[in-house]
């Protein structure tokens, strides 16, 4: 995944490279960087209606940012259709745009000169071209979202829909948090575990560690074989991983899907996280869109 620098603000948007190359697609995920909210650090461009913001700089934000991907018809930007998200399986099919506000997960189409939209703040931002048929979707794919099996529903809308194919689909997870930082309570795995099969794949457990422990052993000995209390575990989710398996399940082949290897736990200098900010941060947002005349 590569990154478009404007260079006078900073703006900065990832690209997909296997969506890069598609000459009628626009698509990008943003950062927190190059903005004009001052909530989250100097500069960062939140792009949603958080508590924390102020309404002006979002909306300066969003400006700057559907700047970026150009004029749409008439010299005017793209216009952004957005969700009221749920951590759903609801997707719908956007055919113009409407002022009317959705209550969702997922939106597709195959109708030009309209953004798609989902935001994320750790939760993967999922995105499908049908390369043949020009048809696209976005998806918010939390764990709440993914045990519901919203990108795999998202095939099957597209093919419903559209009648996309989905061997050719092209398939490109955005930042989101991984394995490394999204540490999860065992109920969280006893859903995924109600749902798939290969969910033990999906979650690893880690010993905690206790210096003090480490240092003074004897002062934990226990009457329990072998002698000492169980380190407590933390359980962590591949969430990155589940939506792979799902994308596959659906038939889109492994080659044709590709994830981002940013964290966004980790890198919360480049990325808003609400993990690693403890639930006071901004919002990033996920486009994809069909450009005029296709």
């Amino acid at each position: 995944m590569r990154a478009a620098v404007r260079r006078k603000s900073r703006l900065t948007i990832l690209h997909a490279d296997s969506l890069a190359r598609i000459p009628w697609l626009v698509h990008g995920f943003s950062t927190r960087l190059g903005g004009f909210s001052r909530a989250y650090g100097g500069g960062a461009l939140n792009l949603g209606f958080t508590q924390d913001d102020s309404l002006t700089a979002v909306e300066r934000n969003r400006r700057a940012f559907l700047k970026e991907f150009g004029p749409a018809e008439h010299g005017r930007p793209y216009p952004l259709i957005t969700l009221r998200q749920v951590h759903s399986d609801v997707i719908h099919c956007a055919t113009e745009f409407s002022s009317q506000e959705l209550a969702g997960d997922g939106l597709i189409t195959r109708e030009p000169s309209i953004l798609l939209a989902i935001q994320t703040a750790d939760c993967l931002p999922v995105i499908l071209v049908d390369t043949k048929l020009r048809a696209v979707g976005v998806f918010h794919a939390g764990w709440r979202g993914t045990v519901k099996r919203i990108v795999e529903k998202g095939v099957g809308e597209m093919r419903h829909s559209f009648g996309t194919r989905p061997q050719d689909i092209q398939a490109a997870v955005g930042p989101g948090v991984h394995k490394c930082c999204y540490a999860v309570g065992p109920e969280v795995r006893t859903e995924f575990e109600s749902q798939f099969r290969y969910a033990s794949d999906l979650f690893q457990e880690v010993a905690e560690s206790d210096p003090v422990r480490e240092k003074y052993p004897l002062l934990f000995l226990t009457a329990r074989a072998p002698g000492h209390s169980e380190l407590p575990k933390t359980i962590f989710l591949d969430l990155v991983e589940a939506n792979r398996r799902q994308l596959m399940a659906a038939g889109v082949p492994a080659k044709n899907i590709n994830a981002s290897p940013l964290c966004t736990a980790s890198r919360s200098d480049l990325l808003f996280s609400h993990r690693a900010e403890k639930g006071v941060t901004g919002r990033m947002m996920s486009v994809v869109g069909i450009k005029p005349g296709n």
